[in-house]
């Protein structure tokens, strides 16, 4: 597999992560609204859930977990990128993970990333990075699968009592990805 910090253009530098503060809670809920349940943009889903993504409370109790991070890429004070790591018992977990609309489509995601990974394997010292996806969204799955995550365990109900938006179409079901370095 290609290693995609080789293969984008030099101007992708700029777009290096950044561990959170406290005061970037506000920008990070806002930018993973945007991406998620906006308009426009190759990752929204608001033609099969509802409702905000998330919430300052849900990114509130996400920073308080132990080891938790938020990573963000700032471009002239305009928060373009977002992602978020845990030390979970035997892997990593990957949530949040958001690319302002106005920059997707140009590489950014699998910059972002791979950087998220590297930290993974080099900061919380594991082998193996985890998250979940709606597993309706086909483009985001393939869009993993191309940077060699794979599918572990079979479908669960969307978790409703996470209280992340309301589902549009019935049956709506969330699948976890896994990748090892």
């Amino acid at each position: 597999m290609k290693d995609d910090v080789t293969d984008v253009s030099p101007f992708l530098s700029q777009f290096t992560l950044v561990q959170a503060l406290p005061q970037h809670s506000r920008d990070i809920c806002d930018l993973i609204n945007l991406a998620y349940r906006g308009d426009r943009g190759w990752t929204r889903e608001t033609h099969i859930i509802g409702g905000d993504r998330t919430t300052p409370d849900e990114i509130a109790a996400a920073r308080a977990k132990p080891g938790a991070r938020f990573y963000v890429v700032y471009l002239q004070k305009r928060l373009v990128a977002c992602i978020y790591l845990v030390k979970e018992q035997y892997h990593a977990y990957i949530g949040f993970f958001s690319v302002h609309p106005d920059f997707q489509g140009q590489g950014i995601g699998g910059y972002i990333l791979r950087q998220a990974e590297i930290i993974a394997k080099h900061q919380f010292l594991t082998n193996k990075i985890r998250m979940f996806v709606v597993s309706q969204r086909a483009e985001l799955i393939a869009f993993y699968q191309r940077r060699g995550y794979q599918h572990v365990g079979g479908q669960q109900a969307y978790p409703l009592q996470l209280k992340i938006g309301v589902p549009k179409v019935a049956n709506l079901t969330i699948e976890y990805l896994e990748k090892q370095f």
